[in-house]
């Protein structure tokens, strides 16, 4: 028998409009996150009328919601999965699709995380980018050699595919010397602050301190996690 996993995604896959053809289906999760948040997060992602949907303040909520809404919808439908996971912040998703974590307190939780992000490295100073087409060791050593500022290899998606992280200028010398090394693809993504390397240390402890406040329930469902798998 085939077995079936839902994979969440990441920071990067908002867009302006999303959803717009499922608005009835969806409303409702939409309106419980948007009492949580104190805004109508549709319009948010309907109209982005501040451009805020590129800050990480409103891009995880969004991004929580959206996915959420679609998992609830597929069980609306008879779907179901036998295991669950999540790119970075779709592991939030993954746990509310699992009953670890209720709607509510995964909104508030992936707010405040990046409100700490964005704290920690101000918007315009830090960004992530995708390498395609090197090994990791290569990737590794070409960041450990820019000498000004701070990148890192951050999130090892695939062989031949890793996400590079750190402050504006690092970064973008990281990926022209992955360009020069033989890299096939390399493409900024569109985020605003440098999650998962080490700029973050500040806000993941204060995040620490949150998460200890919240009730975490047995999983219905299977999560595999980013960490271990």
């Amino acid at each position: 028998m085939k077995m079936k996993a839902f994979v969440f995604p990441g920071q990067g896959s908002q867009k302006v409009g999303m959803l717009l053809d499922s608005e009835q289906a969806v409303s409702g999760t939409f309106n419980r996150a948007s009492e949580v948040l104190g805004y109508d997060l549709w319009r948010l992602i309907q109209e982005d009328p501040e451009s805020q949907l590129k800050q990480t303040e409103y891009t995880q909520p969004a991004l929580l919601t959206a996915s959420v809404a679609l998992w609830q919808r597929w069980q609306n439908r008879g779907g179901s999965a036998d295991y669950l996971a999540g790119h970075s912040l779709g592991e939030y998703v993954a746990l509310v699709a699992s009953s670890v974590l209720r709607l509510q307190d995964a909104v508030q939780l992936v707010r405040l995380r990046g409100q700490l992000m964005q704290s920690a490295v101000p918007v315009g100073e830090g960004g992530m980018t995708v390498i395609m087409g090197l090994k990791d060791s290569e990737i590794r050593t070409i960041c450990e050699q820019i000498s000004e500022g701070t990148v890192e290899a951050a999130n090892f998606n695939a062989p031949g595919q890793v996400v590079i992280s750190g402050s504006n200028e690092a970064v973008a010398a990281a990926a022209e010397a992955c360009q020069k090394a033989g890299a096939k693809r390399v493409i900024a993504l569109p985020v605003s602050a440098p999650f998962h390397c080490s700029l973050m240390a500040p806000a993941a402890e204060k995040l620490e301190q949150a998460l200890s406040e919240v009730t975490f329930s047995s999983p219905e469902i299977p999560v595999i996690q980013n960490v271990t798998a």
